[in-house]
């Protein structure tokens, strides 16, 4: 008997923000999503920010497999949007007779917002085992007085076992749009000799990028502050401006070391902005408290 092979999942999530008319001026979502996406019960912050969780039910990713996010915020609205759990990307370079060079994963995210809404898109950590091909397109659009904060934390091979990437790749692409202008475009592949190069990864297993597109262009206190923050944690990392925003980039073994830098600056824009300080949402499994640390670097407030 001949087995077929199971069918690449095509799932879908599509996510709706506004303020209420509420005295609390809170922020609700509609939308749906199809399996095996499935949107988890939503927090409301102190602020009004919800918080919404996504969780992926199947127990990893595949070659051929197609994910997509789309969410749109009205004017003014804020929201938190996270993963329940890391994310696993299984190999498929030389698995199959049929497609030796293997098949890649696909996850396609598009965000728009309005005026004055706020969106913070910070999902759990990526894994891509060995040989494994994983690819996302990340579009975001923006109104005026809109801010856009995101973040990856990326895992080649399941290094504490010894494995590497392989012949695997990742790829990732990020357009940032702000009424029709381009902001950024952040074109990045890891795979082959760039795994060792010291103008790409020199070796080590983590991959992790923060990007925020400001409403407004950013002062050096700020960088300066976002550098400081890497005191007493393993890895590189560095720390650029945007005309209007920042780029971080971390490269090392350690996940938690980027989570508790990209927690650290994501405070230090929160405190920028004049908004209520973070708080680890509530699915996410860790015990650390990055945020329990030394008193930083003060930073004059703006508000935005």
């Amino acid at each position: 008997m001949q087995l077929t092979a199971p069918a690449p999942w095509r799932a879908q999530a599509r996510l709706r923000f506004e303020i209420t008319g509420g005295v609390d001026g809170a922020t609700r979502h509609q939308g749906g999503a199809t399996a095996p996406l499935k949107i988890q019960r939503a927090f409301a912050a102190a602020d009004g920010r919800c918080e919404l969780p996504l969780l992926h039910t199947g127990g990893g990713l595949v070659g051929g497999d197609e994910l997509a996010i789309d969410a749109e915020l009205g004017a003014g609205s804020r929201a938190l949007i996270t993963s329940v759990a890391a994310q696993k990307v299984y190999g498929t370079v030389g698995r199959s007779r049929r497609v030796p060079a293997g098949s890649w994963t696909h996850q396609t995210l598009d965000f728009r917002l309005a005026a004055g809404a706020d969106l913070e898109w910070l999902p759990q950590e990526l894994v891509v085992f060995r040989d494994g091909l994983f690819q996302q397109t990340c579009r975001v659009e923006l109104a005026e007085g809109a801010s856009w904060l995101g973040a990856e934390v990326v895992r080649l091979g399941r290094s504490a076992d010894g494995e590497t990437l392989g012949s695997g790749r990742w790829r990732s692409l990020l357009e940032i749009r702000r009424e029709g202008s381009w902001e950024l475009v952040d074109r990045l592949e890891l795979g082959g000799a760039s795994l060792e190069s010291p103008h790409g990864l020199g070796g080590q297993p983590v991959f992790a990028s923060l990007v925020w597109a400001a409403p407004g262009p950013v002062g050096e206190s700020l960088l300066e502050a976002c550098r400081a923050e890497r005191h007493g944690l393993e890895g590189a990392m560095a720390c650029g401006r945007l005309e209007r925003g920042l780029v971080a980039r971390y490269r090392g073994r350690s996940t938690q070391a980027a989570r508790f830098w990209f927690t650290r600056i994501w405070a230090r824009i929160r405190a920028e902005r004049g908004l209520a300080a973070p708080v680890l949402p509530r699915v996410w499994p860790f015990q650390e408290q990055p945020l329990d640390q030394e008193p930083p670097l003060p930073v004059p407030a703006r508000s935005w």
